[in-house]
């Protein structure tokens, strides 16, 4: 019985959430509502991609563990210059959802599906 536990706990581990591809976002906040896309790169935790949208082109960088996710880029708007960061929760391999921070002009929630 033991054994049959440990198999189904590796295989969970093993099937750990792979964010890599192009999505899309929906973003809420009290200035209105964006629509950016997140193609995302995904080995073991590491996360890399691009990011595009009202804020222009950036590159992102991040974390996935278990079915959390966590990213930022660099933005500039009137030119001044903060970081957005994003962090949430992986629901399926299609969907996920979480908030977003924009520096310290504010912050929102997400939503996002897997092209």
């Amino acid at each position: 019985m033991r054994i049959g536990a440990v198999a189904l706990l590796v295989g969970a581990v093993l099937a750990a959430a792979d964010v890599s591809g192009s999505w899309q976002f929906t973003v809420e906040t009290p200035a209105g509502t964006g629509n950016p896309t997140f193609v995302f790169q995904q080995e073991g935790e590491k996360l890399t991609g691009t990011y595009t949208g009202l804020l222009g082109k950036a590159d992102v960088t991040g974390t996935v563990k278990g079915d959390q996710i966590e990213f930022e880029f660099e933005a500039s708007y009137e030119g001044r210059k903060f970081t957005v960061r994003y962090s949430g929760t992986i629901e399926s391999p299609t969907r996920m959802k979480g908030t977003a921070r924009f520096g310290d002009m504010g912050e929102g929630s997400w939503t996002a599906v897997k092209k």
